[in-house]
């Protein structure tokens, strides 16, 4: 079993490698051709047209058109010299495919380069970023997943009952609500709003934070997020409870569980020893895509909202001031994580189920 397993593993580490590269060049090409680039916003900024959010996206730098024909648009009047000096700054005077093969190489060694508009390294900005990606990420995670599989459970167990219907109102409304409008909700009622003012609003620690003793500090540390946290995991709790809910009834009306009862197990046993297991695969299976989005497309309004400087909002940024290599750096980490975490959930089927035969288990 221990051979099998470590082939399996080292048969899914190789087929990250062509899977990185893959997404890497797709990015790389949308990216790298679209227009509004660094040397263009250079030149909006130089030229005092700063542009909006729409035209930062669709690319527009909204500059006057020029007499002379030039490859950017709002350069009028600006020395030709010059704006190779530009090119030469961000890397646009050498090929595409030089760009492409560099940055490759730099990847290896973890070396993102520096921010094209903030005046430090990437991996720095990024360490700076990554505690509050990672407090939202996993505490909403371990949240959403030690409420909603024990509800999920109990609910098909008491399938029906008025436990049941109660519950299933409660868990449809929180499936009806944006994560962003909860957090809203509860930024009015707990947080300085019209009613209470009982969490803080902005940051993830207080500006005393190193003043307070190690048990201040942790209490200060959940004080912070139990808010944006608490936002995040209403719409992913509802989803992960009935998702439960209705795997465990799949499992329940199955034939041995009617065989199982037959032979006069208790039902703990039944309910745990065997459909518990297989009950809980397609829960795990959802597992990868539920943490990486949380890194990413569900924290970035909960980030705006509640003043949280994380990789969500630095890389909706990065995208709309096309700086590359922050861009990059993120979508390289986000995938990297994907990746990982796909791994992990594959993994976490053998205990599970031990039954999962890892050598004829094909990886794609």
């Amino acid at each position: 079993m221990g051979e099998e397993l470590s082939g399996y593993i080292l048969r899914r580490m190789l087929f990250m490698i062509p899977t990185l590269l893959g997404i890497m060049l797709i990015n790389f090409a949308i990216i790298q051709f679209a227009p509004g680039g660094p040397v263009e916003q250079m030149i909006s900024q130089l030229s005092g047209d700063h542009g909006s959010v729409v035209s930062r996206v669709t690319g527009g730098m909204g500059g006057e058109v020029q007499s002379e024909p030039s490859e950017y648009r709002g350069a009028q009047g600006l020395d030709p010299a010059f704006i190779k000096d530009l090119e030469k700054q961000f890397g646009f005077d050498k090929p595409a495919h030089e760009r492409f093969l560099k940055m490759l190489g730099d990847y290896l060694t973890f070396d993102f380069g520096e921010s094209y508009f903030r005046s430090i390294e990437v991996i720095d900005l990024i360490a700076e970023k990554l505690p509050v990606s990672i407090s939202l990420g996993l505490w909403t995670t371990l949240l959403s997943y030690l409420v909603s599989i024990p509800l999920g459970i109990r609910k098909a167990v008491h399938d029906g009952s008025r436990f049941d219907v109660a519950t299933s109102f409660l868990v449809v409304v929180g499936y009806a609500i944006p994560g962003f409008l909860f957090g809203i909700l509860l930024i009015v009622l707990f947080a300085g709003g019209s009613f209470f003012s009982v969490f803080p609003l902005r940051g993830l620690t207080s500006d005393n934070f190193d003043d307070l003793s190690l048990l201040g500090q942790v209490a200060d540390y959940f004080w912070h997020i139990a808010l944006p946290v608490l936002a995040m995991s209403i719409s992913g709790f509802a989803t992960l409870t009935l998702l439960t809910k209705n795997s465990f009834l799949d499992e329940i009306s199955k034939q041995y569980v009617v065989t199982a009862r037959a032979k006069g197990l208790s039902e703990s046993k039944v309910l745990y020893g065997h459909v518990f297991r297989n009950a809980m695969l397609i829960v795990i299976a959802g597992f990868p895509a539920a943490f990486v989005s949380l890194f990413f497309t569900g924290s970035l309004l909960i980030e705006t909202i509640f003043s949280l400087d994380g990789l969500g909002l630095l890389a909706f940024e990065a995208a709309l001031q096309r700086d590359y290599p922050v861009v990059f750096a993120t979508l390289f980490i986000f995938s990297i994580i994907g990746l990982v975490m796909g791994l992990i959930t594959d993994l976490t089927y053998m205990f599970v189920d031990p039954r999962i035969d890892f050598e004829s288990r094909e990886v794609g």
